[in-house]
C-alpha cells in the first residue's frame, strides 16, 4: 500500500475508482480495512480514498498525539493527492475528525457524512462505556471485557462478530499502550458552538441500539447544523454499515447522488 510522510510520521492510504473524491475515515482501534465493502461498492462512481489514521493500522504510532493532529493529517493527505474538495465520511472517531476538518477547512468539504457520531466528549466513547459498566466487568481481561460490552454496543451481534473476525485477519490489534494513546487523543473536544457555521450538505446516521454514541448525540449534531439530515437505523447499534449494510449503502448513495 502507498504511504506518505505526514507531520512527522508515515500515513498509509489506499485509493480505488474514479470520479468525485470520497474519503472514508475509520473508527477508534480500527483501520481502512473496515471499509472493504463500502470501497468495493462506491469505487464504480467515485474516487474512493481510505487511510489508516495515525496510531492505527499500518500508519505511524507516536506515543502522544491529538485530535488536531488527526485533522491536519487529513489535510496533508488531500494536499498530497491534489484534492481540493472531497466528500468526507467518518465513523465514530472518524466522524470527530471529519467535524474538526470541515470546521478548520470548510472550503474543502463538499458533502459530509457523520456516522454514529457525537459533537463533544470528555473522553472516548469506549472509555465512557467501560466506566459506565465497571462493576460488571471488574476483574475481566481486555478481550473478555469487550466481548461483554458488545451487548451494549451492537444490535446484530452475529453480523458484527463475523465482521470483527474478518477484520482480525486483516489488521493487527493495537497494544494496550497504543490504545491508551488513541483514547487520549479524543479527550476534551467540543464542536457544538461552531457547528452552526457548517455549510456543507450533511447527513448524520445513528443506530437505535448504540450504547457508545446513542441517537440523542446524532440528533444534537443535526440540531446545530443548518439543513442537515438525520437518519436513525432502527436495527443497528454502533455499526450500521455492518448491521444493516444494504440500507447503509442505499442511504449514503442517495445522499451523494442528490
Amino acid at each position: 500500500m502507498p504511504k506518505i510522510a505526514v507531520n512527522g510520521l508515515e500515513l498509509v492510504y489506499e485509493e480505488t475508482g474514479q470520479g468525485e473524491p470520497l474519503v472514508f475515515i475509520h473508527g477508534l482501534g480500527s483501520s481502512h480495512a473496515m471499509f472493504e465493502a463500502e470501497a468495493e461498492h462506491f469505487q464504480n462512481g467515485f474516487r474512493v480514498i481510505r487511510y489508516d489514521a495515525r496510531g492505527h493500522g499500518q500508519s505511524g504510532k507516536p506515543a502522544k498525539y491529538t485530535l488536531n493532529d488527526h485533522i491536519e493529517d487529513l489535510r496533508a493527505l488531500l494536499d498530497y493527492l491534489q484534492i481540493d474538495q472531497a466528500h468526507i465520511l467518518g465513523v465514530s472517531m472518524g466522524s470527530y475528525i471529519a467535524q474538526g476538518f470541515v470546521l478548520a477547512h470548510p472550503e474543502r468539504v463538499d458533502k459530509l457524512i457523520l456516522v454514529v457520531s457525537k459533537s463533544n466528549g470528555k473522553t472516548s466513547s469506549t472509555q465512557e462505556l467501560i466506566e459506565r459498566y465497571q462493576e460488571e466487568i471488574d476483574g475481566m481481561g481486555e478481550l473478555e471485557t469487550m466481548a461483554h460490552l458488545s451487548q451494549y454496543m451492537f444490535h446484530n451481534l452475529k453480523a458484527v462478530g463475523r465482521w470483527q473476525a474478518d477484520l482480525a485477519k486483516l489488521e493487527k490489534p493495537l497494544t494496550l499502550t497504543q490504545q491508551a494513546a488513541a483514547n487520549k487523543a479524543l479527550e476534551g473536544f467540543d464542536f457544538r458552538a461552531s457547528l452552526p457555521s457548517i455549510t456543507a450538505d450533511t447527513l448524520i446516521i445513528s443506530g437505535t441500539h448504540d450504547g457508545l454514541n446513542p441517537p440523542e448525540r446524532g440528533k444534537e449534531i443535526a440540531s446545530f447544523i443548518p439543513g442537515s439530515r438525520f437518519v436513525e437505523f432502527e436495527k443497528s447499534g454502533h455499526a450500521p454499515n455492518v448491521e444493516e449494510p444494504e440500507k447503509f449503502l442505499q442511504v449514503i448513495g442517495e445522499f451523494l447522488e442528490a
